[in-house]
């Protein structure tokens, strides 16, 4: 077992991680860029080291400054995360020559399986459906001549990607070749290969995937599904355990596709198997990420397990303790992401200091995040700042106790999708299960905020600038108690007033509601 490992990532998923090391008794080392000096997991993990400036091609992107770091501390191993060097074969390959473990899946299967041209030949071999697709394209006049073969609608996809980077939907030939044009630059910049391929497009398909975890003594256990076709421009924001869609028939069927197409990959490790499922109940193979989920919480909680603390066992090369008989699913499972995004502004990423968090709680409620109050939310990462999972008994069960969470999760200082959520919750086809990966362009959501939520909001600003006023010095009784003698409470008083600075000037508190 590992004694030390580097946990190369930041955000709510590194302290994930560093929660599931504290678990296994293994120290664990966090690394922080210029803007991450404060954050949550750097205060959390057993010791930090930093890594570079706020800019992730000099920090959390730098393979060689990174790997350095865990061999001067004395790690074992370095756990990627999601995000970031998670799916990076070369990554994975100089931690190997470095002597150190990669918790994740081998560099041969992560190159092979991010390939998605590759991948599209190994789910045919193993026998499981694949959608009408080309090869690997570089020029435009090849997607337009593919796209004429097969016919419109298509999409178009990076061959080397992922998370919906360099993906467009095309209705005609006068559409594609600046579509095309624009998805080869995405590629290039985020994957550092311009090449596309272009893929036969269905018409109102769910977008099921199948979480898989491999040993490296051949055992691979397939642990469901989950439903993820709620998205907002090929970007998920609500998925659930399990899919109302999948029946007991199919979801073998899908577990049996996804373990031959993991082992036909000599895959050890975490990993999801992606398919598209039309409403014939018909899949389709998508593609295998090769890392751990950002939704991974909704599989944990219906089925007992503990993905992060499994693959590293794995890792260290334990054998798998359970096998798929083993596992007994239990109700329904459903996962919010919330992201500092503006619903009322085209979805335009919101920055600035969170002045005031308030995280839900209660029965049937997770909650991973990285909030804290003061934290700063930057232009330089993802906007993700929390994820919020509901369980109960059924789907109606979680879906009333997301309603909830939702309606207690407060965010002072930076505009949040959390009312855009709201709204797709209540929608009657949400309700009904009537979903799929063209939900919410069919339903046309638009969040509107409510008069009470505005209410409380600016009670909560009102009384922090109240408390920020040159009274508040650190040296004053707090509700009648004395102040403590640590420190602390001079620094909430310095903190305050620094706070209060920055609003005169118009740039401390990030976007107020409209009406504040």
């Amino acid at each position: 077992m590992f004694s030390k490992v580097l946990v190369a990532n930041r955000g709510e998923i590194a302290l994930r991680i560093v929660r599931g090391l504290r678990d296994l008794d293994i120290r664990s080392v966090a690394v922080y860029s210029d803007v991450d000096r404060l954050s949550q997991h750097v205060r959390y993990a057993d010791e930090a080291h930093y890594i570079g400036p706020a800019d992730a091609r000099q920090s959390y992107l730098n393979v060689e400054r990174i790997i350095d770091v865990a061999k001067k501390c004395g790690a074992d191993a370095i756990h990627p995360g999601y995000g970031f060097l998670a799916e990076n074969a070369e990554f994975a390959e100089a931690c190997e020559a470095a002597g150190l473990v990669f918790i994740g899946p081998s560099p041969e299967s992560i190159r092979l399986l991010g390939d998605k041209i590759a991948a599209r030949r190994i789910a045919e071999q193993a026998g499981v459906p694949v959608l009408p697709g080309s090869g690997e394209l570089t020029s435009v006049d090849e997607a337009l001549a593919f796209a004429e073969r097969i016919g419109y609608p298509v999409m178009i996809k990076a061959a080397a990607g992922g998370g919906g980077r360099g993906i467009r939907l095309i209705d005609s030939p006068e559409a594609l070749p600046g579509a095309a044009a624009r998805a080869m630059q995405e590629a290039a910049a985020a994957f550092g290969n311009p090449a596309i391929y272009v893929e036969k497009n269905l018409k109102r398909v769910r977008h099921i995937e199948v979480q898989v975890i491999g040993d490296r003594y051949g055992n691979i256990v397939p642990l469901g599904e989950r439903e993820c076709s709620i998205q907002r421009r090929h970007q998920k924001i609500i998925e659930e355990c399990p899919s109302v869609a999948v029946s007991p028939q199919l979801r073998r069927t899908l577990s049996r596709a996804a373990v031959r197409i993991a082992r036909a990959a000599n895959y050890h490790n975490v990993g999801t198997v992606e398919f598209l499922l039309n409403e014939d109940g018909q899949h389709y193979f998508l593609e295998m990420n090769t890392r751990l989920q950002v939704e991974h919480p909704v599989t944990e909680i219906v089925t007992g397990t503990d993905l992060v603390k499994d693959q590293i066992l794995v890792a260290a090369g334990e054998e798998l303790p359970y096998e798929e008989a083993d596992l007994l699913t239990r109700g329904w499972a459903i996962e919010c992401r919330i992201v500092a995004e503006d619903p009322f502004n085209n979805f335009l990423p919101s920055v600035g200091r969170v002045v005031f968090a308030r995280e839900p709680a209660g029965p049937g409620i997770r909650v991973e995040s990285a909030l804290y109050d003061g934290i700063e939310v930057t232009p330089y990462y993802d906007s993700l700042l929390a994820k919020v999972t509901a369980w109960g008994r059924n789907r109606e069960g979680a879906r009333q106790r997301m309603k909830r969470a939702l309606a207690e999760f407060r965010v002072v200082g930076v505009a949040t999708n959390i009312p855009y959520l709201q709204q797709i919750l209540d929608l009657p086809d949400f309700i009904s299960g009537d979903i799929d990966t063209g939900f919410l362009d069919r339903n046309q959501v638009l969040a509107e905020e409510h008069f009470e939520e505005q209410r409380e909001i600016a009670e909560i600003a009102a009384l922090l600038m109240v408390t920020s006023s040159d009274r508040d010095n650190g040296d004053q009784p707090l509700n009648g108690q004395a102040a403590p003698s640590n420190g602390y409470r001079a620094a909430i008083g310095a903190w305050r007033q620094q706070q209060a600075g920055l609003t005169s000037r118009g740039g401390g508190m990030g976007r107020w509601p409209r009406s504040f």
